[in-house]
Formats: C-alpha cells, structure tokens, sequence
C-alpha cells in the first residue's frame, strides 16, 4: 500500500498533470488568428480542425503543443525520480486534463496528439512503432481519425510486446480506451462510409 507520503505525491502531481494537459492549446492560438474555435468547423478543440479554420501553421503549432503538454509531465516527473506508478497517472490525467479541461468547461479534444506526448515520454519505443501504423494506414486510406484509431489500438499491445512495467500497459489500455470512445462519432460515420478523406488542400475532419 502508498504511505501517506506517497499517496500525497501521486495526487499532488496527479492535479499537476490534469492542469497542464488542460492548457487549450488549439483556443488559445485559434484566438491568436481571431478564430473562435469551439464555434468553428466541428467546434472541436484539436489541431486539424485549428488547421481547417485558422490556418496550417496554427494547427501545426496546436500539435506541437498538445504533444508537449502530455510529454513535459511524464518527462519532469521521470526527472524528478518518482515512480513508475506516478508517471503512469500522471499520462492518464494529462490525457484527461486534454479530453476534459477545466479551462473550456471540459469540453476538450479526442486526445491523439496528447497521447503521442505523454507515451513518447513513457513508452517512446511503443509509440514510435505504433506512429508506424498510423502512417501505413493514412497512406492507404487517407483517413485521419481512422489512422489514428488504429494507432490508439496498437498501442497497448505494443507496450505489453516490448515489455514495459506494468503501470505502464495499464495507462497504456486506459489512454487507448479514452482515445477510441472520444471518436465515438468519427466511429459512426466510418461504418457508414461517409467519413472524408484528406486530400491536397483539404481537410477531414477531426481525428
């Protein structure tokens, strides 16, 4: 069991991780371009719909800082000699701090990019080999958020395959599930059919 000492300091940087990975990103620098990005495109917070409204190096500068916002944590925590436990927790709830900030009401994005950052930090061979899974499947089909299902998916086995501790793997299911159940609407229209492809010039919609 966590002594009290140890259950302070998986909260403390628990909070701490929540808070960072709820910084918004994509409003903040949609505003910067004088877009309102929860009342345009989808309305979702994420860099391709900040690519569509308010321009290509606005959603390239949302992914950069929606992966550092899941890296940073896990990266200072590891620094600071904590835990395999508490750099677990603390990719989880940068991942929710994204999906659910308290800055926007909890209305956040779907967690691809966050993801990406806080597993670089943590499990950066797995990541880096399920990065390889999201491109062949983009390549094929073009599709963003299909790519990226595909990615979130193959990112718990990956981390069970090149053995990580387990804290680890069980952030690992607990991210992908998070991941998979944002898109749920994404998931929707894929059965359907009807979700577009990115083609030169255009966008999809949000992964």
């Amino acid at each position: 069991m966590l002594s009290d000492l140890d259950l302070g300091v998986l909260t403390l940087s628990s909070v701490a991780a929540y808070l960072c990975g709820s910084i918004p990103t994509g409003a903040l620098i949609a505003k910067r371009q004088g877009v309102a990005i929860q009342e345009a495109g989808s309305g979702n917070v994420g860099a391709t719909n900040v690519a569509r409204t308010a321009g290509k190096k606005a959603g390239l500068l949302t992914l950069i800082g929606d992966v550092g916002k899941g890296l940073f944590p896990v990266l200072i925590i590891r620094w600071l000699g904590l835990s395999e436990i508490v750099q677990a927790s603390a990719a989880v709830m940068a991942t929710l701090g994204h999906l659910f900030p308290v800055f926007l009401r909890f209305a956040g994005g779907k967690g691809v990019a966050t993801g990406l950052g806080v597993f670089l930090g943590l499990a950066p061979t797995a990541i880096l080999t399920a990065l390889l899974g999201f491109a062949l499947v983009f390549a094929v089909f073009r599709i963003v958020s299909l790519a990226s299902l595909v990615a979130a998916a193959l990112t718990p086995g990956l981390i069970f395959l090149f053995a990580y501790p387990r804290p680890v793997l069980l952030a690992g299911i607990l991210v992908a599930g998070l991941i998979i159940v944002r898109h749920h609407e994404n998931i929707g229209r894929l059965l359907k059919g009807e979700e577009k492809k990115l083609r030169s010039g255009k966008s999809s919609p949000p992964a």
